[in-house]
């Protein structure tokens, strides 16, 4: 199974509005669920699919491990731990979540961990998140290309972080964007508003169907019901080069995601 184009993040979901997004979201028809360890909402996540009817292997699952439990001795346990949080024997993808701040655990180290972690069947691949080009040559180099199944980043019409994405295509490296709408910022965009009138389609579904364009996997976060059905329809969008020459004007570099003491040295 590789990775879906089109799924669920659950990023600030907690407690039951987590298990309430993830039901609706499965019952929409949603297929691919991301969540992580550092979210606090693995056990509803879990719950949420047990609860949903759904076969476990229709459902493409993500995980992804926290910064304290990089070390050689605390990652496999670590995903462990989720896998019970999530009521499976194994994950389908799991990623690094950040690179290691300022290398306090070498990325050899926990990546060859990461890919014992597949190698004990504990998940059915493996990638990595918001690592820069220079991080992502140096995890090529610990793994090879084909191991990465991703490299998970913020991408969005106004931080369209080009030359990370350009250079992860020519490694062969697939890219999930993350917040595409970016904290909703897209609804009030003129020109995104323009672009969607002009298909009959909502801002949200616009700026979802510009990443999708372009390759990347979307995995935009929803509470409400006609949010998370109207998200789906964006896959039956299809944009003019002038409409995506229109929203690549629109880049900023407004970074959204950037933690401090976490973040790295972006390009």
């Amino acid at each position: 199974m590789s990775t879906p184009a089109f799924g669920l993040g659950t990023f600030r979901l907690k407690d039951q509005a987590a298990y309430d997004s993830v039901s609706q979201a499965l019952d929409a028809g949603y297929r691919l669920i991301d969540t992580a360890q550092i979210y606090g909402n693995e056990a509803e996540v879990g719950r949420a699919l047990a609860d949903s009817g759904v076969p476990r292997r229709d459902v493409f699952l993500t995980t992804k491990i926290w910064i304290d439990s990089f070390s050689r001795d605390k990652l496999v346990p670590s995903l462990k731990e989720s896998l019970k949080k999530l009521r499976t024997e194994q994950v389908d993808l799991t990623l690094i979540h950040w690179p290691s701040p300022k290398d306090q655990v070498p990325m050899q180290e926990y990546l060859e961990a990461l890919a014992d972690a597949k190698a004990q069947g504990l998940t059915r691949a493996i990638g990595v998140s918001n690592f820069t080009i220079a991080q992502l040559d140096q995890a090529i180099g610990i793994l090879g290309a084909k191991e990465i199944a991703t490299n998970q980043i913020e991408v969005h019409p106004f931080l369209q972080n080009r030359k990370l994405t350009a250079h992860a295509r020519t490694r062969g490296i697939h890219v999930t964007s993350y917040m595409t709408l970016a904290y909703g910022k897209v609804i009030d965009d003129a020109v995104i508003n323009e672009v969607a009138r002009r298909h009959g389609a909502t801002p949200a579904q616009v700026a979802l169907a510009w990443a999708l364009q372009q390759g990347y996997a979307v995995i935009p976060s929803s509470t409400k019901r006609a949010n998370l059905e109207g998200n789906l329809k964006a896959q039956s969008i299809t944009l003019d080069d002038e409409d995506m020459k229109r929203i690549a004007t629109l880049d900023r570099g407004e970074r959204l995601a950037n933690p401090e003491g976490i973040a790295p040295a972006w390009d």
